[in-house]
């Protein structure tokens, strides 16, 4: 108890309070900027953090990383442009009820609703669980992160928009995109066509960036002068989310809060996959699944509790194994160190009052970031009213910028372009983008982690099927598969009945 009463008597230092509100502020300005991600905006902030010193510095750093995972849903909601990967889901339902439905406060209030709770659902669960759940991440190995990107790669039949065959085309072209690039295991160049650009492989953020943001700036010039109904005055009446809203969306709120605290737990996964499997499993569930894509407040909520409670899952690993959950814990793992704080299994029994004052620092975070967010979404929700002919240009803008801070390279910006136009041609011939997005993810993971498991099994293929974890991850993702193609095929001999 006395540990407790210490840990809250360190966050709650006027100075701590005052710069966990700077940071969650830093945070969301930064996670709303298309390809300002968390990363950055951690990076760029870090020194300062260090000048500050102590919790004070870490205080900081955790708003801004609880911020910026929020902030890329207002981009995404309000112009159909994520700020960051893990906002990349809140676009199918969150552009549709702030254009289609002219509904952009209820769009962003759900967001913020779902953002906060998932941050404390994460936050509760790292507080009583963490040792417990860190036993379990720390079980995976290549045949599991193997099975768990197929059972992601499963879900692209619950996420097209459209028919299941252009949503199984899309994920073989993202799984396609997946293997440019250097082989890690044998070191060969594959289909780069001699550019050193693509050793790497693809640059996800400017792919992203293009698909969504520029295809969209496209479709908008297309429009000519013809106005959409995003652009129409809108009168908030309420920043909060009405009665129904909040019943309808509360239980897939929870839902999407474990799936993305388990996510998090596991090192080297991400809000991306999390947002993902969160929507998918929100859809499968629910008792309107054809409302999704067309402004449904479950759509809305499901991503972004999920991406947000994925935070106090990452840390898990972080504090308990000192092994980061995901990028955003990488770079909380080095300040930490800086700091004198080393996670480890010995940071719960030697550094008792520190490992706890970032529990609650992180929940703190959540809580500013609540009130940041509601206070304002009236000012978020008045991009809706900026005319295309103007908004059009400020895209653009955002995607040459946001492409070029990645990396400073200007080879960025002109895939990027390339990727827009193929992303435009795609939304002419309806396809779907997010298998796109979801196989190139999950296609990397898949590939690096079968072939480590065939070297460890010396190519038996039993490995997947002699760990249990695996075995039923690979279970659950050919039922997921084909269970919509069974049941779509039912329907039909019903009707023909």
């Amino acid at each position: 108890m006395s540990s407790f009463l210490s840990a809250l008597s360190v966050v709650f230092v006027p100075l701590n309070i005052f710069v966990t509100f700077v940071g969650a502020l830093v945070g969301i300005l930064a996670g709303a900027m298309p390809g300002l991600s968390s990363i950055m905006a951690l990076t760029i902030m870090m020194p300062f953090t260090f000048a500050l010193g102590g919790y004070t510095g870490i205080f900081m750093l955790l708003g801004i990383y609880v911020g910026a995972i929020y902030g890329g849903s207002i981009t995404a909601i309000l112009i159909n442009t994520p700020g960051t990967a893990n906002s990349a889901a809140t676009c199918l339902d969150g552009y549709p009820m702030a254009n289609t439905l002219n509904q952009p406060g209820r769009a962003l209030a759900i967001s913020t609703t779902s953002s906060t709770i998932g941050g404390i659902f994460g936050a509760t669960v790292l507080f009583f669980t963490a040792p417990l759940l860190a036993k379990v991440a720390l079980k995976f190995g290549s045949p599991e992160y193997f099975a768990l990107g197929i059972f992601g790669l499963s879900i692209v039949t619950g996420i097209s928009s459209s028919t299941v065959t252009k949503g199984l085309l899309g994920a073989l072209f993202g799984l396609a995109l997946g293997t440019i690039g250097i082989d890690t295991i044998s070191g060969s160049l594959r289909y780069t066509a001699g550019s050193v650009y693509l050793l790497g492989g693809i640059s996800f953020i400017p792919l992203l960036i293009g698909l969504y943001a520029f295809a969209q700036g496209l479709a908008n010039i297309e429009e000519g002068k013809k106005e959409s109904s995003i652009t129409q005055k809108v009168k908030l009446e309420r920043i909060f989310p009405n009665r129904k809203d909040f019943r309808d969306i509360f239980p897939t709120i929870l839902g999407s809060s474990a799936i993305g605290t388990m996510i998090g737990a596991i090192p080297g996964t991400g809000g991306d996959i999390a947002c993902w499997l969160a929507y998918m499993q929100a859809k499968r569930f629910s008792r309107h699944p054809e409302r999704f894509g067309t402004g449904c407040s479950q759509g809305v909520a499901a991503p972004e509790a999920a991406n947000n409670a994925m935070s106090g899952g990452a840390l898990i690993p972080l504090l308990t194994l000192g092994i980061p959950g995901d990028a955003g814990s990488a770079v909380m793992l080095g300040a930490l160190m800086m700091q004198g704080i080393i996670p480890g299994p010995l940071l719960f029994t030697e550094q008792t009052v520190a490992v706890y004052s970032i529990i609650f620092g992180l929940l703190f975070a959540n809580i500013c970031m609540a009130i940041l967010g509601f206070a304002g979404i009236r000012l978020f929700s008045k991009i809706t009213s900026v005319p295309n002919m103007i908004l059009t240009p400020v895209i653009f803008v955002f995607c040459f910028v946001g492409t070029y801070a990645m990396n400073h390279d200007i080879r960025d910006i002109f895939f990027m372009i390339i990727a827009g136009i193929v992303g435009f041609a795609l939304i002419k011939l309806e396809f779907s983008m997010p298998p796109i997005i979801l196989g190139l993810i999950l296609g990397n993971m898949v590939e690096k982690n079968l072939q480590k498991s065939l070297v460890i099994s010396d190519g038996n293929f039993s490995i997947f099927f002699t760990r249990p974890i695996s075995c039923v991850l690979l279970i659950v993702a050919v039922i997921s598969l084909f269970l919509p193609l069974v049941m779509s095929y039912i329907q039909t001999r019903k009707n023909r009945a």
